[in-house]
């Protein structure tokens, strides 16, 4: 699994499009910076601009990746190695690579810029381990897109609405049944709502951490009346996690039952 592990990340830093990702985010945190000299504004730019567009390229990079190292895995798949160990080496190569052009692409400006002289550390560091999650979350969401179905086309197109469907539609939809139901008590629906949707729930996560009362919207209120800020967060990451285990286990099902 090591080995098919290095290949994937190897693979993937080859490929000119990993330097594409690197290099905007690199050129994103020198923007901001520059722009911007208050480091906890800055913050939360990124967190708007990580929020839907990490998602976007775990989907599309998940996808590609699986189609285009098809033939390559019908070969692994021939010799005497587990589809366990092919399934997962493969995965985390790919969440691993897109995990660090995120990290030192906002990194290095972050750091050149004086951040462990700052008490905005802490927020930024949580801003890179929500990020990475939507990596992991993401590209395991998209290789079962692409399992269940042989057409490129199709499964591009299907990881596109999934992202579509996370990040805008689901709440807009959200937003209607509060207004609909507005006369009803809807704080364990809220809860419920926001910990469905991985995007959301980063949100609320480093708004949390912010505290900005403000920006936290009604989910996010509800999430600070209930656990308070401490528990909050700890909630926050466990349904994260429980976010990448689940599409994981699915993942597996479907690898070790699909015909290659």
């Amino acid at each position: 699994m090591y080995k098919i592990l290095k290949y994937s990340i190897f693979d993937l830093l080859r490929s000119r499009w990993s330097y594409v990702y690197f290099l905007f985010y690199l050129l994103l945190g020198f923007v901001l910076l520059f722009l911007n000299n208050d480091l906890s504004k800055a913050v939360i730019t990124l967190m708007n601009i990580i929020l839907v567009l990490t998602p976007l390229i775990g989907s599309a990079f998940g996808v590609m990746y699986y189609y285009n190292s098809k033939e390559f895995t019908e070969l692994l798949l021939a010799q005497p190695i587990r589809r366990n160990k092919i399934f997962f080496g493969q995965y985390t190569g790919i969440s691993l690579s897109l995990t660090l052009s995120l990290v030192l692409g906002l990194g290095i400006p972050f750091v050149s810029y004086g951040l462990f002289r700052t008490s905005e550390i802490f927020d930024f560091t949580l801003l890179l381990i929500v990020g990475s999650f939507l990596n992991f979350i993401f590209v395991a969401l998209s290789y079962n897109i692409a399992l269940s179905t042989d057409n490129k086309i199709k499964g591009f197109g299907y990881a596109i609405l999934m992202w579509l469907f996370l990040s805008v539609i689901y709440d807009g939809l959200f937003l209607i049944s509060l207004l609909m139901f507005s006369d009803y008590p809807l704080d364990q629906f809220s809860l419920f709502a926001t910990i469905l949707n991985p995007i959301d729930l980063s949100r609320i996560l480093i708004l949390l951490k912010l505290d900005i009362s403000a920006l936290l919207g009604y989910t996010g209120a509800v999430f600070r009346k209930f656990f308070g800020t401490g528990l909050g967060m700890i909630l926050s990451l466990t349904a994260l996690s429980l976010w990448v285990v689940f599409p994981l286990l699915l993942m597996r099902r479907k690898f070790n039952r699909k015909d290659f």
